[in-house]
């Protein structure tokens, strides 16, 4: 095929030797597969900002280190080479989460270079060798819904356990390779400890994955793994193998406000004395 404009600096560059073909279009980017030597690679050209359906959000933005100063104060103003900069960062946070989550062993994409807005990564296969379907082409059998589900939920604990939320997880950004699920599309991914908005991603996530998954097995609706694995998280007690249960007991032990209003109470008089102990000590002679 035609090589596209802005995969020719990588065939410039020796990173691809083809273009074979297109492999899809997304509301972010297009997908094309492509051969770099031996090896069968897929190679993701994101689109330009007023090109794609997917808005940047604060949301998602929130949290996000830029190491280079004079960037992050363009990008606050919303200058031509501000946006330019966003652009940029928007698309190496994929890159990031790509090569932090595949070093903790999550099941995404191997990400082999991003070179000129391209990033050139494994191409995920079904067992005939043919590029994987997304989950939400497949019809489940119950037995599988559940299969794929377990695996999903614990990919996402061992995301967390890295310090990543996903933020826009589906039956839309799955694959189901010849290995099982792997999780793609993740230029939104958030910092699990930098982002206020982490906790109410990461069980968005997991309810859409309880949602899909239950058409095939209706007991996964009634699940609560979000909640659960958040809790885990807060208590320091969260590793991948961690077992879950698919439930969360809510607190319904009232607040003891008059407890604490007496704890605010004694800290602001232990406050009061110690600001009267030092005005006597600077008065003494």
């Amino acid at each position: 095929m035609k090589t596209p404009k802005r995969l020719q600096p990588l065939i410039e560059d020796g990173l691809v030797d083809e273009v074979i073909r297109q492999l899809m279009s997304g509301k972010e980017a297009m997908v094309f597969v492509v051969r770099c030597g031996e090896e069968i690679r897929c190679a993701k050209v994101y689109k330009e900002a007023n090109k794609r359906s997917f808005r940047q959000s604060v949301d998602y933005t929130e949290g996000r280190k830029v190491k280079n100063s004079r960037q992050a104060r363009a990008m606050e103003k919303g200058s031509r080479y501000g946006r330019k900069a966003q652009e940029e960062a928007w698309q190496n946070a994929e890159v990031d989460a790509l090569y932090r989550l595949a070093a903790a062993g999550v099941r995404v994409p191997k990400p082999h270079n991003f070179h000129e807005g391209v990033l050139l990564m494994e191409l995920v296969t079904d067992a005939s060798g043919n590029a994987a379907p997304r989950l939400n082409d497949l019809v489940l059998t119950p037995e599988l819904a559940l299969e794929y589900h377990r695996a999903l939920v614990m990919q996402v604990v061992r995301m967390l356990c890295a310090g990543v939320v996903h933020g826009d997880l589906s039956e839309y950004n799955v694959l189901v390779g010849s290995d099982g699920p792997v999780i793609i599309d993740l230029p939104q991914a958030v910092d699990a400890a930098g982002n206020n908005h982490a906790r109410s991603m990461l069980e968005r996530d997991v309810d859409n994955l309880a949602s899909y998954f239950g058409r095939f097995a209706p007991a996964l609706r009634s699940t609560d793994y979000g909640k659960e694995i958040w809790a885990f998280y807060e208590r320091g007690e969260l590793h991948p193998e961690v077992e879950l249960t698919g439930r969360f007991v809510r607190s319904e032990k009232p607040a003891d406000l008059v407890g604490v209003m007496r704890e605010i109470d004694d800290a602001c008089a232990e406050e009061a004395a110690l600001r009267l102990r030092r005005q006597e000590a600077q008065q003494r002679p």
